[in-house]
């Protein structure tokens, strides 16, 4: 027992060398991250916000709750958290001594003589010392594996917040684009008669009236591709929510309410509030870790070992009644000739850890790029949706003025023809715009961290 006090006194002499490190964040700036124009001190964010105060519209709520609930890739996400938090608990017990039960019953005869019976039952024990931070470093490794499933399934669940959003409002949209063309259609069957009369009073001719036939063909099939359009998204939908093709009850584009001001708050909070840049940082720390592992394999393992029972077998004779076994050991192993694998496995793991140091910064960059294009996103449909009303006021006023002149003047057909396709295009470039606009606060809520 001496020497194995001695032994794991000059291990600990040894492990002054600083062989086990800590993870600490690596530096990096986010000064500008938002770009130059947009420079922030105010911490508010709209990422703080829960996704029912972003989305208020009733039936986007009930949706979104049966994602949650039904959605396969958060429920696979979630299992991954099980199996991570298994490995951490795994990677703890290896602190504590491993222990068990030996038995063993022998029967010996030599040259046909007499047999001898001997036994052994006795309890055994291995401690490995974690003087040099092996078992430290795969446990806090295991830590940041189970952080990284934490954020892979926060990012998981961002993703299907937002995208069920997108799929509800491209529903709201497409319907929106419905009903106009519908009206549309029923401006172009009130043209056709129109016509029909005019080329009975001999104010029109078969040309006219055959172009506005076609032209309003042309709508119901532009109707049959909407239709189709809905169909497919509600399906889409359907199966994000893990259910069967089914109809999405839903409410009305003009309807849906949001923040007149988008807040961004400070770069550095894309830090914590990223899933993605906190999964990246999570492999960082297991890169870390996995060299400082592969760092303490060049230095001794000390295990501490014993045993405790009952024998009749003692120094080779065999006794009846046994007696009591007591045995302990202390061990060092130091590698000697899988040095150069050793130095392989170092590299190996100090170039991945390097890699995982450059996709978390470049995970930062990307993470500052998508704010800014989702705030421009938002901020130039704002302005369009404002060109559009003023244009569509413009084309309505066009559209009556040429429809009196074809009745009662002389202004052709064609005239009337491009006022309504004119009109036609920029009430459905409205409604684009309309979603751009919406889509916009959805992509900036997600690229700031929200929907958690």
């Amino acid at each position: 027992m001496k020497k194995i006090i001695i032994i794991g006194v000059v291990a600990i002499s040894v492990s002054s060398c600083n062989v086990y490190k800590t993870y600490n964040r690596p530096d990096v700036t986010t000064d500008n991250l938002y770009g130059e124009s947009l420079n922030t001190t105010d911490t508010a964010s709209i990422a703080s916000l829960s996704w029912r105060e972003l989305f208020t519209d009733s039936h986007l709520q009930t949706l979104v709750e049966e994602g949650l609930e039904n959605n396969t890739d958060l429920q696979i996400a979630y299992l991954r958290i099980t199996q991570a938090q298994a490995t951490l608990q795994s990677s703890k017990l290896a602190y504590l001594p491993s222990v068990s039960f030996n038995s063993e019953g022998a029967l010996n005869s030599f040259d046909r003589q007499k047999a001898s019976k001997s036994y052994q039952l006795a309890v055994s024990s291995n401690w490995e010392l974690d003087v040099f931070g092996k078992l430290t470093s795969a446990k806090r490794g295991a830590k940041a594996a189970l952080e990284q499933s934490e954020a892979y399934r926060q990012a998981v669940q961002t993703n299907l917040v937002s995208t069920i959003a997108n799929s509800y409002y491209t529903l709201l949209m497409l319907d929106r684009q419905l009903e106009i063309t519908e009206h549309t259609l029923d401006s172009w069957q009130e043209t056709i008669r129109t016509l029909h009369a005019l080329k009975k009073a001999g104010s029109s001719d078969d040309a006219s009236v055959a172009q506005a036939e076609a032209n309003k063909l042309s709508v119901e099939a532009s109707m049959l591709s909407l239709r189709q359009q809905i169909t497919e998204t509600e399906n889409g939908l359907s199966s994000l929510l893990g259910k069967t093709p089914q109809q999405v009850v839903r409410g009305k584009l003009d309807d849906q309410q949001f923040p007149q001001e988008m807040s961004v708050g400070v770069p550095l909070q894309l830090l914590s509030k990223r899933p993605d840049v906190r999964n990246a940082e999570m492999s960082l720390a297991q890169a870390f870790y996995s060299t400082n592992e592969a760092r303490a394999a060049f230095y001794p393992s000390i295990t501490l070992s014993g045993t405790a029972g009952w024998t009749n077998s003692g120094g080779g004779i065999i006794a009846n009644p046994g007696a009591l076994l007591l045995e302990a050991v202390g061990s060092l192993t130091q590698p000697i000739f899988n040095r150069g694998t050793n130095k392989a496995r170092l590299k190996i793991a100090e170039a991945q850890q390097e890699e995982a140091k450059l996709e978390f910064k470049q995970s930062i960059l990307d993470a500052g790029a998508e704010v800014n294009n989702a705030l421009t996103q938002w901020q130039t449909s704002r302005g369009k949706i404002e060109i559009d009303i003023q244009q569509i006021a413009s084309l309505e006023r066009a559209v009556k003025s040429t429809q009196l002149k074809m009745k009662y003047g002389n202004t052709t057909y064609l005239e009337v023809l491009t006022a309504e396709t004119s009109l036609l295009d920029a009430e459905l470039t409205l409604v684009n715009d309309r979603f751009d606009e919406i889509q916009g606060v959805i992509n900036l809520y997600h690229a700031l961290g929200g929907g958690y």
